[in-house]
């Protein structure tokens, strides 16, 4: 038994490791993005207004996430229907903004702190990880959810969770089970 959901864990994460390490570079640009606009803001014009700044720089960010997550990302699950896909995408990202601004006022109103790093740290990093970490999963899951299995490059999806078939018994190991290459003595 724990050898097949060992085996159906290992199938996922190999399943999924393609867009977690496509939405990690999405998800760094669009940190950039959005770190930059924010601290030009809290700078600038909206130095009085660091939550304003902060969903402003998110606004931002999310558009060009939409785009990059769309076409590059999670391009094999894009739906027929862009409207509803929009809406969702909206949403999901509405909440994670929601995640960071809160972080932000949290920092300023609750703790106190109001500093423009202090604020920068709860919004930029606090705030962006604990929403790029329900990101991936409201992406994943709702909003990218079409289902192409004949993409050929991930057409044999299903078969690493043996979805809709018996798990079949573990093969025999390979005589050599050595993962170092061969030692040369010089």
């Amino acid at each position: 038994m724990l050898v097949q959901i060992w085996g159906k864990l290992m199938g996922l994460a190999s399943m999924m490791w393609r867009e977690v390490a496509k939405f990690g570079v999405v998800g760094g640009v669009a940190f950039i993005i959005d770190s930059g606009i924010y601290l030009w803001l809290l700078h600038g014009s909206m130095a009085d207004s660091a939550v304003k700044a902060k969903i402003i720089a998110g606004v931002v960010a999310t558009v060009f996430s939409w785009v990059a997550n769309r076409f590059w990302t999670f391009r094999h699950r894009r739906q027929a229907n862009v409207v509803r896909e929009v809406v969702m995408f909206a949403i999901m990202n509405a909440i994670g903004l929601g995640i960071a601004a809160a972080c932000v006022w949290v920092t300023k109103y609750w703790i106190g702190l109001t500093d423009t790093t202090s604020v920068f740290i709860a919004g930029s990093v606090v705030g962006l990880v604990l929403g790029t970490i329900f990101r991936f999963f409201a992406y994943r899951f709702w909003v990218f959810s079409a289902e192409l299995d004949d993409d050929p490059e991930f057409s044999s999806d299903r078969e690493l969770l043996h979805v809709g078939s018996e798990p079949t018994t573990p093969a025999a190991p390979k005589a050599d089970t050595n993962p170092l290459p061969p030692r040369i003595d010089e």
